[in-house]
């Protein structure tokens, strides 16, 4: 049976206090409503419809640009989870098949329990639908599920609704379920808002099943997965989880974590075998890491594509578009922007290469920076294979430096700079004799 499925995300997240809108807020790096349209690609769904509130452009833009083929609506009016839902009946008329409502602030839902609940729905009972459950160490704040019978829903209560007996049971709602998409809207239709909250509680769609004869299943999950996210420190609660694990994948990998919990990753970081990373080392996106790579304590990467064999910091900086060949040294206090660097590059301390090429085995001596920036505009640096650049270089872009050339230290190179040539702009060193004398006769003096 086809399955398509409804993502409500029109909340405010008044919890985050931010202009930002809740669903994209980021976790390892990536908006949390991502995670959610990537698991839900893995399953090949017949559709999926997002629901949003009003003034909700930058989210329509941002699902736009991502690649994912989302059809959107809008709740003008919040009034409940059975109210968001109801938004989306125009997107799946004459729909035979089933409809998983899911929630945009609840990112962490993995594939497998999905799957689980559309074969429970398509098993040969026929539910009208089956709800997601858990049962949380704290169950404050959630709705709780009563059971007739074993796997079987009678209800679902609310906590402010809920009597004490039934604040007893610990088998929460989840708020996710999987319907009969022929019934589902119709359900919704009988939907009430009386109640604590005067909303339309999606939940409620139990109970009116249930009393047209219809089964309704349960399947239970993680409390992990199926966090929600409201505020700032339940963001910070799933960006630990999601570290965790994708530390761990990295170890599983064949990299070497030496203090995991101080190593902070992308989403999309990738990191090969016989990796070496240091205490408190960043990942921002886009970052590729070969084999038998080094990369020292203290250093922040985004962007970047890093080849085998290379060391990195400690204290290193590397930018978007630094792309570092095998076997490169790359020291500390080094920054490195939209640069490429040839394989045996070395530069080991205090240097800033942007907008530059440099060739293979070429060193870069301490202080050396690429002028690369005259207030206007950016230019390139390129320097060739073998060359030495001595410590303190300034190289005004755009400026080339031949091969197996010499730039003297203390340095300023505005013109370019031939095959096997040394260039130095120092001015000659002038000695005055006896000056220190003279000058700590002048201090007594005064």
């Amino acid at each position: 049976m086809k399955t398509s499925a409804i993502i409500l995300a029109a909340g405010l997240g008044t919890r985050m206090n931010s202009e930002l809108p809740k669903v994209m807020h980021k976790i390892a790096g990536r908006p949390m409503l991502l995670y959610l349209l990537d698991t839900l690609s893995e399953l090949e769904l017949e559709k999926v419809v997002l629901v949003l509130g009003p003034n909700m452009e930058q989210v329509i833009d941002f699902v736009a640009d991502s690649g994912f083929k989302v059809d959107i609506v809008i709740q003008d009016e919040r009034l409940g989870t059975g109210h968001a839902v109801k938004q989306a009946k125009k997107n799946f008329s004459g729909y035979k098949g089933n409809i998983v409502v899911l929630y945009g602030d609840s990112p962490l839902i993995g594939t497998n329990t999905i799957k689980k609940m559309i074969n429970t729905r398509n098993e040969t009972i026929n539910p009208a639908l089956v709800v997601l459950s858990f049962s949380p160490n704290d169950v404050s704040g959630y709705g709780r599920l009563m059971l007739d019978k074993p796997n079987s829903v009678e209800k679902i209560v609310e906590e402010k609704d809920a009597t004490k007996d039934e604040l007893a049971n610990r088998l929460c709602n989840s708020g996710i379920i999987i319907a009969d998409g022929e019934i589902l809207f119709e359900l919704i239709e009988e939907l009430s808002c009386e109640n604590s909250k005067k909303e339309f509680y999606l939940t409620d769609v139990v109970g009116i099943a249930r009393a047209r004869g219809r089964e309704c299943l349960v399947v239970e999950g993680t409390e992990t997965e199926l966090m929600g996210i409201n505020s700032r420190a339940e963001l910070a609660v799933a960006e630990t989880i999601t570290q965790n694990y994708l530390r761990q994948a990295a170890m599983e990998k064949g990299a070497t974590l030496i203090d995991p919990s101080s190593v902070y990753f992308s989403y999309d970081t990738i990191v090969g075998r016989d990796v070496v990373i240091g205490p408190s080392v960043f990942f921002g996106p886009k970052v590729r890491v070969s084999d038998g790579v080094e990369i020292k304590a203290f250093c922040h990467l985004e962007g970047t594509t890093i080849n085998k064999n290379c060391t990195v910091g400690p204290f290193a900086r590397l930018r978007p578009g630094s792309n570092i060949s095998e076997d490169v040294h790359i020291g500390n206090f080094v920054e490195i922007k939209n640069a490429s660097l040839g394989r045996g590059v070395k530069v080991n301390h205090l240097s800033y290469l942007g907008d530059a090429k440099i060739g293979e085995r070429t060193n870069i001596g301490a202080g050396t920076i690429t002028c690369n920036y005259d207030g206007y505009k950016k230019s390139e640096t390129v320097i060739g294979s073998q060359s030495f650049i001595g410590s303190n270089t300034a190289l005004v872009a755009p400026v080339v430096v031949g091969n197996n050339a010499i730039i003297g230290a203390g340095s300023v190179i505005t013109k370019d700079v031939k095959d096997n040539a040394l260039s130095l702009t120092r001015a000659e060193q002038k000695d005055i004799s006896n000056y220190g004398s003279k000058l700590e006769r002048m201090r007594k003096r005064n």
